[in-house]
């Protein structure tokens, strides 16, 4: 049995050494193919740093309000004589909307106008009473003047009594001019007060009408023919005849986050899309609150927007975009360039023999495309755009020039 082992063991032997000369071979050869073939250079897409204009856009949702919108009370209590307009009609300003009957005021008009016709009358006498007392003061001193003239000239030809007695009476009647010039200011000033009641309770009687303050378009009407109106002044709770709303140009309100609202200013440009309508208007921002609604920690902006054909309608919706910072020269990128971490931001640039380069720029404004580079980059330079993570520091790459648009790289 011994015999027989042993070739057969060396044959094994053989077997073995055999397979591991053909693997060496391989292996070899493998070594050999992969020395020999050439390195495979990465292609980069690339954009360059170029000046060019660029935007930050706020877009928003802004609702349209009435320029001016006013609920028209009545100033005196009374009842619906008649309305003249219903709602959607469309008035002028002055224009009278509706008539009020109040009996008792247009009985205090006709007191008032008799009072002053009565205090006309009372000046006329006034008059009368003053230029009699005038002409009888007149009478008595002359009298005076001449008794004490000839008593002058003739001493004793008068009695003392008498020259007593005719200026006792020229001093009372010069009192009676006083006393009637008196009277009749106290009759002027009467007459004056009879007309400002006069003129009071015809203001009163004007505001039995209910009067357009401007033009515009009845929204609401609150009462019909025949409905008893409280006065608005002195009942807190009074109803309202109508609702005016002026319509031929509207505020177009837009809230502003608080980050940005520093930012705006009257005479901003906006980019205003209608929903209702689809159409497009350029206007711009015509005011704001500055300050922060604290509910919403928002800013109110308002823009004017004309109406004058009457499409649009206060409550409709429009989106707003506003261009809160502008550069008209800036040094950009594509967004798709840049590399974020944290308050850092970085770029991937190509040198002149093709390697990769990390350079740290700061960044300004920023639109939906292309963001301002302040400083770290030079104009004409290449910088990576997309699949930044695939590249290394140092990376020789082949690059090629992309075409860049708001959705990324070509």
């Amino acid at each position: 049995m011994q015999p027989r082992r042993k070739p057969i063991a060396r044959a094994m032997g053989g077997l073995f050494v055999l397979a591991a000369a053909i693997f060496s071979v391989a292996c070899n050869s493998k070594v050999a193919a992969t020395t020999d073939a050439p390195s495979v250079v990465p292609r980069a897409a690339v954009a360059v740093v170029k000046r060019q204009p660029v935007s930050n856009q706020l877009s928003m949702a802004g609702e349209f309000l009435p320029y001016q919108e006013v609920e028209l009370h009545a100033k005196v209590a009374g009842y619906v004589r008649t309305i003249k307009v219903d709602i959607g009609d469309r008035v002028r300003a002055g224009q009278v909307l509706a008539v009020l009957e109040v009996p008792e005021l247009n009985a205090q008009v006709v007191g008032a106008q008799a009072g002053v016709r009565h205090s006309g009358e009372e000046i006329a006498r006034a008059k009368n009473e003053l230029a009699r007392a005038e002409a009888d003061h007149q009478a008595l001193h002359a009298a005076a003047v001449r008794l004490q003239q000839a008593s002058t000239a003739r001493p004793g030809l008068i009695a003392q009594q008498e020259l007593d007695n005719a200026d006792s009476k020229d001093r009372a009647s010069e009192a009676q001019v006083e006393a009637a010039k008196s009277a009749l200011a106290a009759t002027q000033q009467q007459f004056e007060m009879s007309k400002a009641t006069q003129s009071q309770i015809s203001a009163m009687q004007d505001y039995s009408r209910i009067i357009a303050p401007f033009d515009g378009v009845v929204t609401w009407r609150y009462a019909d023919t025949g409905a008893l109106i409280q006065a608005g002044t002195s009942n807190a709770s009074s109803a309202p005849v109508v609702k005016l709303a002026e319509v031929n140009v509207l505020r177009l309100r837009v809230p502003v986050p608080e980050s940005l609202a520093p930012k705006v200013r009257i005479g901003m440009p906006a980019e205003v899309q209608i929903q209702a309508t689809g159409e497009k208007l350029q206007a711009r921002v015509s005011r704001y609150t500055d300050a922060l609604d604290r509910s919403t920690r928002t800013m109110q902006v308002e823009i004017d927007i004309p109406n004058k054909d009457g499409k649009l309608a206060p409550g409709m919706y429009a989106n707003v975009s506003l261009e809160i910072d502008a550069r008209s020269d800036a040094l950009t990128v594509p967004v798709q360039a840049l590399l974020q971490s944290g308050d850092h931001a970085s770029v991937l640039v190509i040198d002149a023999e093709y390697r990769v380069n990390t350079r740290e720029v700061k960044t300004g404004v920023q639109d939906p495309s292309r963001v301002e580079i302040v400083t770290g980059l030079r104009e004409g330079e290449r910088v990576i755009v997309g699949n930044l993570g695939s590249y290394q520091p140092g990376e020789i790459v082949k690059p090629k020039e992309s075409v860049i648009s708001e959705r990324g790289a070509d």
